[in-house]
């Protein structure tokens, strides 16, 4: 009986003594970059949480002066003040682009306003024959234009973005003069070649590769 009741004490002691140390080596446990360990921060938490009366503000020593009144100029300077630069970029401006769209809308507005008009003709038509046919004359110069294409008539000039650059498109005399290889001569070394290559493949261990 005697030595049960030593044993527990002993076993209490002991429990007691492990929870000494470890709270020992949390209050001693490093602090993180922070002024507090993490039993502190801890104990912190816990209190805030189950705290009745209201957190006070960071700022509550903060000392605010007012701020100063704005500097007028004096009334005479006020009096003369320059006015503010109108912006150009407005449809005032008679410089101001007109779009694609807006053109032809005042364009068809223009035509329907004279539909009754005999002797108006609409911009859009011009250069155009009746109700916007092409002329005999603009026919051929549309079909020349599509020869001298095909033919090659403007690879001297970049009509186009796209076009690559004129002196990409320039070949020299010595590479236009050079007919290549004659083609007996070429087929005589396509054939010596094949021969050679056959040779070369014919070993005695060839069928068993």
């Amino acid at each position: 009986m005697k030595s049960a009741y030593l044993f527990r004490v002993g076993f209490g002691v002991a429990g007691l003594l492990g929870a000494t140390l470890g709270l020992t080596g949390c209050l001693g446990s490093p602090t993180y970059g922070t002024d507090k360990t993490a039993i502190e921060q801890l104990a912190d938490d816990v209190g805030s949480a189950v705290s009745i009366a209201g957190k006070e503000p960071a700022n509550k020593g903060t000392k605010y002066n007012p701020r100063p009144e704005l500097v007028m100029p004096p009334s005479v300077a006020q009096a003369t003040l320059v006015a503010p630069q109108q912006s150009l970029a407005s449809k005032e401006n008679p410089e101001w682009v007109e779009a694609p769209e807006q053109t032809r809308e005042r364009l068809v507005a223009e035509a329907d306003a004279n539909a009754d008009n005999p002797n108006y003709r609409s911009p859009l038509l011009a250069g155009y024959g009746t109700a916007g046919t092409m002329t005999e004359t603009q026919k051929w110069q549309a079909f020349r234009e599509a020869r001298k294409l095909q033919k090659g008539a403007y690879l001297d000039q970049r009509r186009l973005l796209s076009d690559p650059p004129t002196e990409y498109r320039k070949t020299e005399e010595t590479e236009l003069a050079d007919l290549g290889e004659p083609e007996l001569k070429k087929q005589k070394r396509r054939k010596k070649e094949a021969k050679a290559a056959q040779q070369s493949n014919s070993s005695w261990w060839m069928p068993f590769q």
